[in-house]
């Protein structure tokens, strides 16, 4: 079915190719990619965009000994397929299978471990310079996308490139034409001689005679500069010191493979600019890279179509609100770092085109715009991920939690993400979040809840944080009235009808419902803390005297987590009862199902319930038996 994409298994098999063969494997390659993601789901337009790129990067550099940084990393599928691990695609994101992102851990090409975007120059560089610190000869390339781009990290690492001394390829790969229009043969033809060696042969040794006569040189120092920037957007490139060639045809692997070859060659910092396509070769995602940016199963000859749950994810409930909210208060703003699909924003940029802010992939400027906006007294909502909003500590600290400004932040993919597995896991945020003054954090057991928790969140005049997790909940009708919930208050959702050997199980957010089920096989209390920070001491403390143990569960860290707070309010109260946490543990989760690595880490019914079990010696079957006292 593949003639020539059965022959290779690693990029030393692809460089005995001839040249000619290249168009052909490119074809083969794309045709596996379509038919594999439409039977797994994954990344989809971005991955068909950089077929012919990734061929010729392997084509030209020898590969794993040079270098290959890939930056976020969704776009790799083609690179993984290349380098051994095409049979294993059959379980792309699956337990067991092969990661959606490059990991060091699972293959020695995978140079450097990517899913957060803007990295790649970085860790490139880092390389580069250890390179020549140990006098070794191998080349070191940076892919990155134009939009991974507008991060300030990659401008911080140009700005230290540029002067320091390493030889580093940055492939600037422009996916949506946002830097330059379509390219054609007159732009190849210029990049294939801006790389040569003839021309840059030239460039120096013009230059080594000029300094002789300064006046001489600065001009033609501007001739050059004013030549470049007629026909070429490389100025700003060049100002932070790389030489820049292109931009070039992605797709065309004849130009490809003669740019990396010829500029291989060169020393000092380089930046290739290439233009892609998303979804190249596959003409719906062509038509519309968004939705199939991330795709689940589908029949690539019908086209994708998400399938509608029967149960609104938390997404769309934060979605829905945010609109609401907005109808009735002109001061909101809102504001996501690049994630406007994710975050469930499409509608309300429809509809408050003036009032929502893409800035972006920055979330560090995301968290201090919003402070700069709630300093003028509006009322910013920052949608964002939890693993996301890691990026932006610093911003969260001493912008707003210290200058106590009014900023919602709207987590998102708290908890077990799934198939994208340790680098987006949204385990920390309660941890990092509630050891900060003048922060009140909040995570909602169920849609309804969600909502009344933004509205609540909306009115304080404090920074505040709702963190939901991925998906559906478990099916509360959502009221459209909005009310406040009292601050800092729990409720008790079972009673345990035995009054001895109580045990009180207090849970947040998306584990009250197993912790539901789970009290019911133990007769236990169950309380809905609702509350991380500031926690409801006083029904802690109330519980205590008629329980004799204390459960915590949270589908995040136990370490510093929020059974952790409850501890410290034991603590802080004198109250001493034996205590069990339950929680994520301390390690990187892989991808995988999310029900399954929930269960995985005993956070469901029946890992709740064995738990308790195994610490307090009590048997289900035999308290279901036991009649109430």
């Amino acid at each position: 079915m593949y003639p020539l994409l059965d022959q290779i298994d690693t990029p030393g098999k692809l460089r005995k190719l001839d040249r000619a063969a290249l168009p052909q494997l490119a074809r083969e390659l794309r045709a596996f990619l379509l038919s594999s993601v439409a039977r797994t789901g994954g990344h989809l337009s971005s991955n068909l965009g950089t077929v012919e790129l990734t061929i010729a990067l392997h084509y030209v550099f020898d590969t794993p000994r040079d270098r290959v940084v890939w930056d976020v990393g969704h776009q790799t599928y083609a690179h993984k397929t290349l380098t051994g691990r095409r049979a294993a695609l059959d379980r792309l994101r699956m337990a067991g299978g092969p990661s959606g992102f490059p990991r060091r851990v699972e293959s020695e090409f995978d140079t450097f471990g990517t899913a957060h975007s803007s990295t790649s120059i970085s860790a490139a560089l880092g390389m580069a310079v250890a390179t020549q610190r140990k006098g070794e000869q191998r080349s070191v390339v940076a892919v990155i996308g134009d939009g991974a781009m507008s991060a300030g990290m990659a401008f911080e690492a140009l700005n230290n490139a540029g002067t320091a001394g390493a030889d580093l390829l940055v492939v600037l790969n422009d996916n949506e034409m946002s830097i330059s229009e379509p390219v054609g043969a007159l732009n190849n033809y210029l990049a294939k001689l801006l790389s040569s060696r003839l021309y840059n042969t030239v460039r120096r040794g013009g230059k080594e005679v000029l300094s002789k006569l300064p006046p001489v040189r600065e001009l033609a120092k501007r001739w050059e500069e004013h030549m470049k920037g007629m026909v070429l957007p490389g100025t700003l490139f060049e100002e932070f010191g790389f030489n820049y060639i292109g931009p070039i045809d992605g797709h065309d692997l004849d130009t490809l493979v003669k740019t990396l070859a010829n500029v291989k060659a060169l020393k000092g910092p380089q930046l290739l600019h290439v233009v892609t396509r998303k979804g190249y070769g596959y003409a719906r995602a062509e038509d519309d890279p968004v939705l199939y940016h991330g795709v689940t199963r589908f029949d690539p000859a019908a086209g994708y179509t998400p399938k509608a749950s029967a149960k609104p994810a938390y997404t769309q409930i934060f979605g829905d609100w945010l609109c609401d909210m907005a109808a009735t208060d002109t001061r909101l703003i809102g504001i996501t770092p690049a994630m406007r699909e994710g975050s469930g924003l499409v509608r309300f940029s429809q509809e408050y085109p003036a009032r929502y802010f893409d800035v972006g992939i920055a979330e560090q400027h995301a968290v201090t715009f919003a402070a700069g906006l709630a300093c003028e007294g509006l009322k910013p909502v920052v949608a964002i991920y939890s693993t996301f909003l890691q990026r932006a500590y610093d911003q969260l600290i001493h912008d707003v939690a210290l200058q106590d400004l009014p900023v919602v932040f709207a987590i998102d993919r708290a908890g077990i993400v799934g198939a994208d597995g340790a680098t987006h896991l949204g385990a920390f945020d309660l941890a990092y979040l509630r050891c900060l003054p003048n922060m009140t954090v909040m995570a909602p057991s169920d849609e309804n809840e969600c909502r009344q928790m933004l509205y609540t969140a909306f009115t304080l005049d404090t920074p505040s944080a709702v963190r939901y997790p991925r998906g559906a909940g478990p099916g509360v009708p959502v009221q459209r009235e909005m009310t406040t919930l009292p601050v800092g208050r729990g409720e008790v959702r079972r009673e345990a009808k035995r009054r001895t050997q109580r045990i009180a199980i207090l849970a947040f957010g998306s584990v009250v419902a197993p912790a539901l089920a789970a009290a019911e096989m133990l007769d236990a209390t169950v309380v809905n803390m609702r509350f991380v920070k500031p926690l409801d001491g006083a029904l802690v403390a109330r519980l205590a005297r008629d329980h004799d143990a204390f459960v915590t569960v949270e589908e995040g860290v136990v370490m510093g987590g929020a059974g952790s707070a409850v501890a410290e309010s034991l603590a802080a109260a004198g109250i001493e009862i034996p205590l069990l946490q339950l929680g994520l543990p301390d390690k990187f989760l892989d991808h995988g199902d999310p029900a399954e690595l929930l269960a995985g880490c005993g956070l469901d019914a029946r890992g709740i319930a064995a738990s308790i079990q195994a610490r307090f010696g009590q048997r289900p079957a035999e308290i279901i038996a036991r009649p109430a006292a």
